[in-house]
């Protein structure tokens, strides 16, 4: 299983615009995602696709997430989704 930690950006954190953002991307990379609290259990984490999920985390800006996936294509997911979360998506 691949893993990346990434710090939050967006002044708002994962919540409204950010969230809807990031879990359509989460969505679209072609393997399942999840996201948890740096850390939290493994079993705490949900699904990065999921914008209630995401709101429901409670990431603020500044917070580090932990981003997992397995299979074909997940480090390249992962790094993207990460980016991403380091990116103000506020100011996209």
């Amino acid at each position: 299983m691949s893993e990346r930690k990434a710090t939050v950006a967006s002044s708002s954190g994962l919540h409204a615009r950010p969230a809807s953002l990031f879990a359509a991307a989460a969505g679209e990379v072609g393997v399942e995602v999840t996201i948890a609290m740096d850390g939290a259990p493994a079993e705490d984490a949900m699904d990065a696709s999921s914008i209630l999920s995401l709101m429901t985390l409670g990431a603020e800006h500044g917070s580090t997430v932990v981003l997992r996936a397995e299979g074909d294509g997940a480090d390249a997911a992962l790094d993207s989704l990460a980016k991403m979360l380091e990116t103000d998506l506020d100011a996209v």
